[in-house]
C-alpha cells in the first residue's frame, strides 16, 4: 500500500476514537514505556508533547520531568530543535503546529539522549515506522545513533507492512496496546 493511502486509512481511525478514549488508551501504553529497562535506566529522555490523535503524552511528561532531562522537539523550519521541558509554564504553542513546545535554551548534547519515544502513524512488526511525511524525526534519529528508539501507537496503527525508503529509521522497539516487540 503507498503511504498517502495508508495515512489516510490510520486518520480515519483516529477520528472514530474518541479523545478521551485516547487518553485512556494512552496510559497503558506509557506504562509499558516506563517499565522498559532502557527507560529506567535513561538519564535523557527525548519525546514529544502529543498532538489530540496521538498516544497521548502530557501526565507521562508531567510525571517524570522533575527524575529525568526529558527534551521535547521544537519545529524550526524542516527541522526539530530539542529544549528540556522544566514545567507546564515553560510551554507555548509552536508556530508551524500549535503544539506545546518549551522555550528554555536549545539542547544540542544529542550523543547524551538515552531514549527517545517517538510517535507514528504506522509501524510493523519489523520495527518500521511511518510517519506523517515530513522526515522531521527521521532526520533527528540520525543524529542521535546512541539512543534506544521507541515507537508508540495504538492497536490501529500496526499495520502488516510499512512501505520503507532508505532514509526511514526503523526502532529499536514497538509498543501498541498489549503488544511490544
Amino acid at each position: 500500500m503507498e503511504k498517502q493511502e495508508l495515512r489516510k486509512q490510520i486518520r480515519a481511525a483516529k477520528r472514530a476514537v474518541p479523545f478521551c478514549d485516547k487518553c485512556e488508551r494512552s496510559q497503558p501504553i506509557m506504562h509499558q514505556v516506563e517499565l522498559l529497562p532502557q527507560f529506567q535506566q535513561s538519564a535523557t529522555v527525548l519525546l514529544y508533547w502529543s498532538m489530540e490523535d496521538e498516544v497521548q503524552t502530557h501526565d507521562f511528561v508531567n510525571r517524570w520531568y522533575q527524575e529525568k532531562r526529558l527534551l521535547l522537539p521544537c519545529v524550526d523550519g524542516d527541522d526539530l530543535r530539542l529544549r528540556q521541558y522544566t514545567g507546564p509554564e515553560c510551554l507555548k504553542a509552536g508556530e508551524q503546529f500549535g503544539i506545546g513546545e518549551p522555550t528554555g535554551p536549545e539542547f544540542t548534547e544529542l550523543e547524551k539522549v538515552d531514549l527517545i519515544i517517538v510517535p507514528g502513524v504506522a509501524f510493523d512488526r519489523k520495527r518500521n515506522r511511518m510517519g506523517r511525511g515530513r522526515g522531521f524525526y527521521d532526520r533527528l534519529l540520525k543524529s542521535t545513533p546512541n539512543a534506544f528508539k521507541v515507537g508508540v501507537g495504538f492497536n490501529f496503527q500496526l499495520v502488516d507492512e510499512v512501505p520503507v525508503e532508505p532514509f526511514d529509521v526503523a526502532m529499536d522497539r514497538v509498543i501498541v496496546e498489549g503488544i511490544r516487540f
